[in-house]
């Protein structure tokens, strides 16, 4: 084929673009699009919190790829009707069973303005990577670290705090371990964390390589806090035993009940023994921003690494987990592979170095820190220090009400923004159980459950800002009702219509 025959074809090809052919048509229905969105958040207490999946909606979503194009405004329209309805829930005020944050309009807003950039921020000297740069500034600020240190944007604190494990694994072995493999002296390295601590600080030892088996769980005293003093011991214990303690995690509140260890004690302890202190925030770190956590997080200063989410306390949309590193020559040593096509220059888009891509996994990465930008600049610190604080005291709130109330029992020190408790009953296993389902199929909460020393309780995690007083009586009211009823009828299952009404 000749050159002028090839630019025929390409030219009579040219209708393949994906641009739309009509840009006012496309304009009215992104408009329609977000107009929709806005009621959503802003009429969200006319919905139930979660609503079960009719059989026939999951069903469409097990049809065949589609070959031929679908109008867009009947794409949209399936959104509408099969997926908005059955969403996760965390948007609405009732949901209160994990540490998921609610999301803000300004998050969303910032979110579409991110997908129109399109921007990959593994590299290259472009302003959304100095966005992201702007904010690590921000967070080294924030927690009092050196301006040596590093941060970078991931998918969520399991992901930062499996990169804590890499970098803190290559600061113990050397950079060669990520040539040769972690060797004989990577099957002698330990580490250490709380009973309380989340289960991906366990996968994170699997897949870094060092074994989950590695991973020593230390006792917790009665507030759910690391036992300092058995971890000395078995720190020294394991030194004795000729292997390599390299690494500690502190949590800054625990998944159960919000615990926060002692984080000035175990940085000592850590700097002492020369070992890595990582903190796990996902969402406890940024109770840094309210002035009556804060001196509850003293001594994450001293950390060597800390993993935190905005997307929970920080109410920015999903997904937006940070990790900040002390060391930033040895968080690049962790990460930082040459190569040919990522070659720096000094001039031109291929300037800029060093690159985030030198500081993580990732080549391809979206430009979350906009939407936390956004937060961050339009709320302010003291705001979200503000909302941070007001979750707290609603967990206060509920407290009072389950210490008042004979048919309820408290089950741990409600310490954050978590409280555990259960229905009295003489199955109460079963029966919160239960409860807990009836209460999610009646659309008026979403509570989770958890095990506290072998007993089930129900966990409410007050995390959403939208979350408010009458909130909170309507999960009460809906525990009573509905464990009255479980109480009563042996385990009969419940006309879910008889629920009591959804909080206004």
């Amino acid at each position: 084929m000749t050159v002028l025959q090839r630019q025929q074809s390409l030219q009579s090809g040219s209708s393949e673009s994906l641009d739309p052919q009509n840009w006012d048509e496309v304009r009215a229905l992104g408009h329609r699009m977000l107009d929709d969105m806005l009621d959503y958040a802003a009429n969200i207490r006319e919905r139930p919190v979660w609503s079960p999946i009719p059989d026939d909606v999951r069903a469409r979503f097990r049809a065949a790829l589609p070959g031929a194009p679908t109008a867009l405004d009947e794409v949209y329209r399936e959104f509408a009707d099969f997926i908005l309805p059955y969403a996760t829930g965390n948007v609405h005020p009732g949901f209160m069973g994990w540490v998921h944050g609610g999301g803000t309009a300004v998050g969303m807003l910032a979110e579409m303005l991110a997908a129109g950039l399109n921007a990959n921020l593994g590299g290259r000297d472009h302003m959304p990577i100095e966005v992201e740069r702007q904010i690590v500034e921000w967070m080294r600020s924030m927690f009092g670290f050196p301006a040596g240190a590093s941060g970078i944007f991931v998918t969520g604190t399991s992901m930062a705090n499996l990169m804590a494990v890499l970098v803190a694994r290559t600061a113990a072995l050397g950079s060669s371990a990520r040539q040769c493999g972690i060797g004989h002296q990577g099957t002698l390295l330990t580490a250490y964390t709380s009973k309380a601590a989340h289960g991906c600080i366990t996968k994170a030892m699997d897949i870094a390589g060092c074994g989950s088996n590695a991973l020593r769980n230390i006792a917790v005293d009665r507030d759910h806090r690391i036992d300092v003093a058995a971890l000395r011991v078995q720190i020294v214990r394991d030194r004795e035993a000729g292997l390599a303690p390299f690494l500690v995690v502190g949590s800054a509140g625990t998944v159960d009940i919000g615990a926060i260890d002692d984080l000035a004690a175990l940085g000592e302890l850590c700097r002492e023994q020369n070992v890595w202190f990582h903190v796990d925030g996902a969402y406890g770190a940024l109770g840094i921003l309210a002035p009556a956590l804060a001196p509850r997080l003293a001594g994450i200063e001293n950390a060597d690494s800390i993993a935190l989410d905005f997307h929970k306390w920080g109410q920015v949309p999903y997904d937006a987990g940070f990790l900040l590193v002390r060391d930033g020559h040895r968080h690049r040593d962790a990460f930082a592979a040459p190569a040919a096509y990522l070659r720096r220059e000094t001039r031109g888009l291929a300037a800029g170095s060093s690159w985030p891509c030198d500081i993580g996994p990732d080549l391809s990465r979206c430009f979350r820190a906009l939407k936390t930008w956004f937060t961050l600049k339009t709320y302010g610190t003291e705001k979200l220090g503000a909302v941070i604080a007001r979750t707290c005291a609603l967990a206060g709130y509920l407290e009072a009400r389950i210490l008042a109330e004979p048919r309820l029992e408290l089950m741990a020190p409600v310490q954050l923004n978590i409280v555990c408790f259960r229905y009295r009953a003489t199955e109460p296993c079963k029966i919160n159980r239960d409860i807990v389902a009836d209460i999610h199929e009646s659309g008026i909460a979403a509570p989770s459950t958890t095990v506290l020393d072998g007993r089930l309780a129900i966990r409410a995690a007050i995390v959403n800002h939208r979350t408010d007083v009458c909130d909170i009586d309507a999960l009460i009211a809906a525990v009573l009702e509905f464990g009255d009823r479980r109480a009563g009828s042996s385990g009969d299952v419940l006309d879910i219509r008889e629920s009591p009404p959804l909080a206004m």
